[in-house]
């Protein structure tokens, strides 16, 4: 596998093993919507990233899957792209899952505690019409795994939605992400919470993450199509990304054609 992940597992120098970034979100999840509430753009976006799916008939009928759920708020964005779909919200984090279910909630909407790789040990088994996967694959001890999971859970010609940092590939947009942490969000989060350790750990592993066209790449190695990424505006231009990509239609066997 590309990237920057060590042998511990662990982003960068001063990153989180990854086997402690869920505990790390357990502790700052009391805190972690009004954070992100002071980021110009962040619903928006997330609302950008689940449109460009462009699911059909609102979700009528769609079984969809929402990855790395957090607090809700990409569920809500799912939600509001496909407000008659069947949606399931997975996280890796009790206490992120915990905020997440004590908001109001459709019935057709459910949340599962689990990783990524443990979703089937968990009761969630595919397929899904579509995933959504936001500020996760940066986060998972073997991101190439991880893919090609994703991929296993899409039914045939469906599509998924990385919703994600990337600023390698650029010395302004890493820049930009650097002033941006080390003047605002690092200082804020230490604010709420007298703890530097996961927002030190959101810097690292952005600027450690795969460039936009390396993690391209990737998704193209572990088996996806139809490949498309598209950025955000504001601040967040070349910073923020959806990266799209489908599960190749199954084609027929010649003895099934015959």
């Amino acid at each position: 596998m590309t990237g920057t992940v060590g042998k511990s597992g662990t982003v960068g120098r001063n990153g989180l093993p990854r086997t402690q970034v869920p505990k790390a979100f357990d502790q700052d999840a009391g805190s972690y919507d009004r954070l992100v509430g002071a980021n110009p753009g962040y619903h928006e976006h997330l609302a950008k990233s689940a449109e460009r799916l462009r699911l059909p008939g609102l979700g009528d009928g769609l079984r969809l899957l929402d990855i790395g759920c957090g607090t809700g708020a990409s569920t809500a964005a799912l939600l509001k792209a496909a407000p008659h779909a069947q949606i399931i919200a997975a996280d890796a984090s009790a206490e992120m899952l915990a905020v997440a279910r004590s908001k109001k909630w459709p019935s057709n909407v459910t949340f599962v505690h689990s990783r990524v790789e443990e979703l089937q040990e968990n009761g969630v088994e595919g397929p899904f019409d579509a995933i959504l996967a936001a500020y996760l694959i940066r986060n998972v001890d073997d991101p190439d795994k991880e893919l090609s999971s994703l991929l296993a859970l899409l039914k045939p010609g469906s599509s998924i939605a990385f919703h994600e940092y990337s600023v390698k590939d650029s010395l302004r947009t890493r820049a930009v992400w650097s002033l941006v942490c080390w003047a605002i969000i690092i200082p804020l989060g230490y604010a709420a919470t007298r703890d530097f350790t996961l927002y030190k750990h959101l810097w690292r592993s952005v600027t450690s993450f795969d460039g936009v066209r390396e993690f391209s790449r990737r998704l193209q190695r572990a088996g996806f199509t139809s490949l498309d990424v598209e950025t955000m505006t504001g601040w967040q231009n070349g910073i923020v990304h959806t990266f799209l990509g489908a599960r190749p239609e199954e084609t027929a066997r010649p003895e099934e054609t015959a």
